[in-house]
């Protein structure tokens, strides 16, 4: 049975943070908000986790996944950034991108798209996420909470609850998050639009 914590959209419960962190730390999978919609989130290292939210999601290694950042300092340990590449990041983060960019070793090859090695890394721009993986100390491996059978992300947290309270081990209340997915941008090839969702792309000159 799924905890379901009412977390402070803008004033986070320390105490609930860290119940949150422990929980995944553990193994656990959370639903929880970010700034576009509601994620799915586990430790980045585990396996077993990583295999319940692709199941969940009905997807497969293909399917490129997120690392959920704290700041760019931590994007920076697991994919290979220049400073073009890097001025870009500075400028729209946090907010609602995701970047595929090529993946360094410290990227458990598992979460790698199994052909180009590239993984798909952001910094939320939601107080509940930031104060999350700043208790993690870690990147939290996450994707978009859309099922198989939805054709939009789930947004309300008592039917997230009432769907998933046996298929995963917490759901976050943060608040209305919407149904917009993020944009995504492919930098490994120069800048690539992947998939137009709530970050503005002019900056890119898309």
């Amino acid at each position: 049975m799924a905890q379901f914590f009412a977390i402070h959209p803008t004033d986070p419960q320390e105490r609930l943070i860290t119940q949150a962190a422990d929980i995944i730390r553990h193994g656990g999978v959370i639903v929880y908000p970010t700034d576009s919609c509601y994620a799915l989130g586990c430790q980045l290292g585990n396996k077993e986790a990583m295999e319940r939210i692709l199941r969940l999601r009905g997807i497969d290694q293909k399917h490129h996944l997120t690392l959920m950042c704290h700041d760019l300092s931590q994007l920076g340990v697991y994919a290979r950034v220049d400073n073009s590449q890097f001025r870009l990041l500075k400028a729209t983060t946090p907010g609602s991108y995701t970047f595929i960019l090529q993946a360094t070793k410290e990227v458990p090859a598992r979460t790698l798209h199994p052909k180009r090695k590239t993984i798909g890394l952001r910094v939320p721009d939601n107080r509940i996420a930031l104060a999350l993986l700043q208790n993690l100390g870690e990147p939290m491996l996450s994707c978009t909470l859309m099922l198989p059978h939805e054709s939009e992300p789930l947004t309300d947290p008592y039917e997230i609850r009432d769907q998933l309270e046996h298929t995963v081990d917490l759901v976050i209340d943060g608040g209305w998050c919407g149904t917009e997915p993020t944009t995504v941008i492919d930098m490994t090839e120069g800048i690539t639009l992947v998939r137009a969702g709530k970050g503005d792309t002019t900056i890119f000159g898309l």
